[in-house]
């Protein structure tokens, strides 16, 4: 395992960090069992049937859910874009990361207990995460919208502000969560958020030009209720997916593929992919194959709520095990038929203790197969497959929502 510190800048953004130290990972190829198994029933206001086969909705209308009851100190926000906004992917690609401002209008300390995102246009609408800005980054961002044209800013990675934190996320299937626990994201007043929306133009290619103007129920308590702070853990794996036997291409290439990536989204990208090797793998080139994994040694005592994963249409399944291989093993998340239309965090029936020193891996298996069977990506140019940001392209990325314990606990 590579102890060497990772930079504050997680591969496009995705970092965390816990009482100042920065999470650690080594990366191989593989799939371990686990013993034992945490997960609980999901405690979600509402639930979205899944899809009949892998990906068979991606794009499908989304109706949210009626909300669950407010409880004790909470209160309802909405918010949305200021106006539609058109996408628009740069570089001749099909995808663009934007960010916009939005201001839940905290004026006194609260939570954040929970998050309904409602894509306005599905066909458009990939996914979304949202990152809250404390009040003194809120006019970095500012000036960064000014100088932007058109509402928002172009924001591949991460958020463009530093400092920003992960509070919630939305991609299908993914309706409220609300935990059982009394835990919530903490909202300083003068704080604001950070929608940042994944457009995919795939399906919109030669079609009129469409806008979105999404919006966000908020679930606010109040800051003076006794509630543990919310962090969102992200644990990453590799992508190293190579052309099926029956494919053939110049992006089959593998350093080819690498320099498409950064052509449509910029040199960050071909850092994410460097930085996945250096620092998950000691700098060893890992091999190809279908099936990848990440050893994450986790730098301080927490308690875990609830996991979720992501990756994008050729994903088969993802799991997060915690110490695999050793008496202590556990699974914190198995889904075993990956389904892009049904990512809803999966809340635990009893939290989870993890402690400085455990290791945590997230696997995913990936299938090249899929991409001349899904509609969304048939007739696309044959690629080797790195993390990248596009819908054709793919992630593997484990989320835990945790509670770190006070230093010295």
């Amino acid at each position: 395992m590579n102890d060497a510190v990772r930079p504050a800048r997680w591969l496009g953004g995705v970092a965390l960090a816990l009482a100042g130290t920065l999470l650690v990972a080594s990366c191989a190829k593989g799939n371990d069992s686990a013993t034992t198994g945490a997960q609980g029933d999901a405690a979600v206001a509402g639930t979205r049937t899944p899809s009949a086969g892998p990906h068979g909705g991606h794009g499908g209308t989304f109706s949210a859910p009626p909300a669950a009851p407010l409880r004790a100190s909470e209160r309802f926000v909405n918010v949305k874009l200021a106006e539609p906004y058109q996408p628009a992917a740069p570089s001749g690609g099909t995808d663009e990361y934007r960010c916009f401002i939005v201001d839940p209008g905290i004026t006194r300390s609260a939570f954040l207990t929970g998050s309904q995102f409602m894509p306005q246009n599905s066909a458009l609408v990939h996914h979304a995460i949202i990152f809250r800005l404390d009040p003194d980054k809120v006019k970095a961002a500012q000036d960064l919208d000014a100088k932007t044209p058109g509402e928002g800013w172009t924001c591949f990675g991460d958020a463009g502000v530093d400092g920003s934190a992960w509070v919630g996320h939305w991609a299908p299937g993914a309706n409220e969560t609300l935990l059982t626990e009394k835990v919530g994201y903490p909202m300083p007043p003068g704080s604001k958020l950070i929608m940042q929306i994944h457009y995919n133009l795939l399906a919109s290619q030669g079609k009129p030009a469409e806008t979105d103007q999404s919006s966000m129920r908020l679930r606010l308590a109040d800051g003076e209720t006794a509630l543990k702070p919310l962090r969102t853990a992200q644990l990453p794996a590799p992508i190293e997916l190579p052309c099926t036997a029956q494919e053939s291409g110049p992006l089959c290439d593998r350093d080819a593929a690498v320099k498409d990536v950064v052509q449509r989204f910029g040199t960050h990208a071909g850092q994410t992919v460097k930085e996945l090797e250096q620092y998950c793998n000691d700098g060893k080139p890992i091999a190809p194959g279908v099936t990848q994994h990440c050893d994450t040694k986790f730098p301080v005592k927490a308690t875990v709520y609830a996991a979720a994963g992501h990756m994008h249409l050729l994903g088969r399944s993802i799991k997060i095990e915690m110490n695999p291989g050793t008496p202590k093993a556990r699974t914190l998340l198995d889904v075993p038929s990956y389904d892009f239309d049904d990512q809803a965090i999966r809340p635990f029936s009893e939290p989870v203790t993890v402690r400085s020193g455990d290791v945590l891996r997230v696997t995913c298996t990936h299938d090249a197969g899929l991409r001349e069977r899904l509609p969304a990506l048939r007739g696309l140019p044959p690629r080797y497959v790195v993390w990248g940001e596009g819908t054709s392209d793919e992630m593997c990325l484990g989320l835990l929502m945790m509670s770190p314990e006070p230093q010295g606990s």
